[in-house]
């Protein structure tokens, strides 16, 4: 099995590893040919995952055209703002039959679309059911050092998650298939807003309690406006909702959760991004969040008031008030749980 890997960022490099050996030939191509060759060379990328040496027979390029040559599966582990460029640059040199996978997990600054629905645009009419998602609890570092992993695909077409998910699948990363594509791609997009308040509960010190307290009714957040798009309920509380959320909101190694904390503790949005120089998506897509919320008619208080402290200088224990302060309601009505 041929696998393509597009993008040598921390989650791109980590997943060629991952994915490599196994009798699956598997190439990771790097936009910046100075990183490919040092990646080729000593077979490590310490920008993005120090420490940690990439699998022997994973080939590594900067030419595109030779990572996707005669690939069954190609993945794209680029971020959401740079999806639809990088795809538009792989179209020429993709079979007809190559399956498609975005591991972004976002929507598109401008268009809100998910990036399933950008790939479906880039590709052209009829190649949807070439396209498929990822989505799941996966710390790229912890996937690079070899420990056990799951992870969701979705697709419009059952079959292409179905070879995905076969194709991805190994020894230590087990893939499952889901045919709620908006609910995959909606767990795994909203999931960074909830993590960045999680992390800004760190910063501040708010405990274990609220933090537990955040993070369920953060799940509850998402699956209301996923549900409202047209996912279902059940989705969220899987790999690409509940495993996700958890795992993002709680591991130190998780970005959105770090910039949180960083902003938690004092500093603005502009100071925790500068603070690193990997991109935490959640910050991107808090503000889709809230749009789509409002085009929806769903409330999302959380989001809300994420969008507030990071873009709005609102400070953060007004924030806390605002959310404890909200009025007493049924916990499971909203979901249609109960009369």
């Amino acid at each position: 099995m041929s696998i393509a890997v597009v993008g040598a960022g921390s989650w791109g490099t980590a997943m060629a590893h991952a994915l490599a050996g196994e009798d699956k030939a598997v190439t990771l191509w790097a936009r910046d040919p100075a990183l490919a060759g040092q990646i080729a060379a000593t077979r490590e990328s310490p920008r993005y995952l120090p420490g940690i040496r990439l699998h022997d027979s994973v080939r590594v390029t900067a030419e595109l055209a030779e990572a996707l040559r005669g690939a069954e599966v190609a993945v794209l582990t680029v971020p959401t703002h740079g999806l639809r460029a990088i795809a538009e640059r792989c179209v020429p040199h993709l079979d007809a039959g190559t399956a498609v996978v975005s591991a972004a997990k976002g929507f598109e600054a401008g268009t809100s679309r998910r990036m399933s629905e950008v790939l479906g645009e880039v590709l052209g009419a009829g190649a949807e059911a070439r396209v498929a998602v990822m989505s799941g609890p996966n710390i790229a570092p912890e996937i690079g050092r070899g420990l056990p992993a799951a992870t969701v695909v979705a697709s419009l077409d059952p079959g292409t998650a179905a070879r995905v998910r076969d194709t991805l699948t190994g020894t230590q990363l087990r893939v499952y298939s889901n045919d709620d594509l908006i609910g995959v791609e909606y767990g795994g997009a909203l999931k960074n807003v909830v993590a960045i308040a999680a992390g800004i509960a760190d910063g501040l010190g708010a405990g274990d309690n609220g933090k537990a307290a955040l993070i369920t009714r953060g799940i509850a957040e998402m699956a209301r406006l996923g549900v409202r798009a047209g996912a279902r309920a059940l989705t969220f509380a899987g790999l690409t909702g509940l495993g996700d959320c958890v795992v993002t909101c709680m591991s130190p190694l998780s970005r959105n959760r770090r910039l949180g904390e960083a902003v938690g503790r004092g500093l603005t949005l502009a100071e925790a991004q500068a603070a690193t120089h990997m991109v935490a998506e959640g910050v991107h897509t808090a503000p889709v969040a809230a749009a789509l919320a409002a085009r929806h008619g769903v409330e999302m208080p959380i989001v809300g008031e994420v969008c507030a402290v990071l873009f709005e200088g609102k400070p953060i224990g007004d924030a806390l008030a605002s959310l404890m302060q909200r009025g007493a309601r049924d916990e499971l009505r909203e979901f249609g749980l109960v009369d």
